[in-house]
């Protein structure tokens, strides 16, 4: 039917004849034009920003569990293996087996709210099409996106005694093949699958000539996949340091702590004809293996 792969919401779009996206797009004011339909309108806000969220993120890359709850309190649990522990010793008819200790975090998950608040006169919500107001409410999302993303990082960097093993460039302010082997080579017995980098590491990484010849040059504009360190995904973040990369496996490096998704509350002012709407999240991130993430800096 025409109601084919579509959840609840969308169906409810479609009884009431609401377009949210293409040039022929309904203004604002549809939703508005019964109580029923304005009932859906929270939604469409959620929806909106989760979409500029998802498109604006590399989270999804680098994080190896979400965990939701219901509450401000999170304790994660932890395990260091020493090198012992990472080999599973041959054990005799009898004898007791090697044990990996697990353990709950003597620290609290921090959670950090993030959101806008966006406000609005109805006039100058009315009229507009949900086309561009979707590309707005995107750009919030996007917003949100990097204040989590720079939140991951923080969480990786650490401090103290979880602060990041960090490797340093054999030359200082240069960065070589040889000095991408190295950092690889020490992610062992982990799988360095992903790599984080400011903005110039990127370039440096780039320009370095096994990922700029010729060959590299026919595999990109063959396939449209860049040249990457021993197969890793390479992104980019303003989030880091200038001369700074981390490197991690992204199967058991980080954890994300979640209160619910992205949530919008409406409040509207009668006397001014205002409309509000304050959009905001609540997540937290924590380390699972400490030797599953580390930096390296030039």
């Amino acid at each position: 039917t025409f109601l084919e792969n579509t959840d609840a919401f969308q169906r409810q779009l479609r009884r009431f004849d609401i377009r949210t996206a293409g040039k022929n797009s309904d203004r604002v004011e549809k939703f508005f034009s019964t109580s029923q339909s304005a009932a859906l309108f929270p939604e469409y806000v959620r929806r909106s920003v989760v979409a500029g969220m998802e498109k604006n993120t590399i989270l999804p890359e680098i994080v190896a569990s979400v965990t939701n709850i219901d509450s401000m309190d999170y304790r994660t649990f932890r395990s260091t293996p020493s090198d012992s522990d990472l080999e599973l010793k041959e054990t005799d008819e009898g004898e007791t087996l090697e044990e990996t200790s697990i353990t709950v975090s003597s620290d609290l998950v921090s959670l950090k709210k993030r959101g806008r608040l966006l406000s609005a006169s109805y006039e100058a919500l009315r009229f507009q099409r949900l086309d561009l107001f979707s590309v707005m409410l995107a750009q919030i999302g996007a917003y949100i996106a990097k204040s989590r993303l720079a939140d991951a990082i923080s969480t990786l960097t650490g401090s103290g005694n979880s602060a990041i093993t960090t490797l340093e460039t054999a030359e200082s302010g240069e960065l070589t093949y040889s000095d991408l082997v190295h950092f690889w080579n020490s992610f062992d017995p982990f799988t360095m699958d992903t790599i984080i980098a400011s903005p110039d590491m990127l370039e440096k990484i780039l320009n370095l000539g096994v990922f700029n010849d010729s060959a590299a040059g026919l595999n990109f504009h063959g396939s449209g996949k860049m040249l990457t360190p021993f197969g890793a995904k390479l992104f980019k973040t303003s989030a880091l340091e200038s001369g700074t990369l981390i490197g991690l496996d992204s199967s058991c490096a980080l954890e994300m702590v979640q209160a619910g998704g992205v949530l919008t509350e409406f409040d509207k002012l009668i006397d001014c004809q205002l409309e509000r709407a304050a959009i905001s999240t609540i997540t937290g991130f924590s380390k699972i293996f400490d030797g599953a993430s580390k930096m390296l800096t030039a």
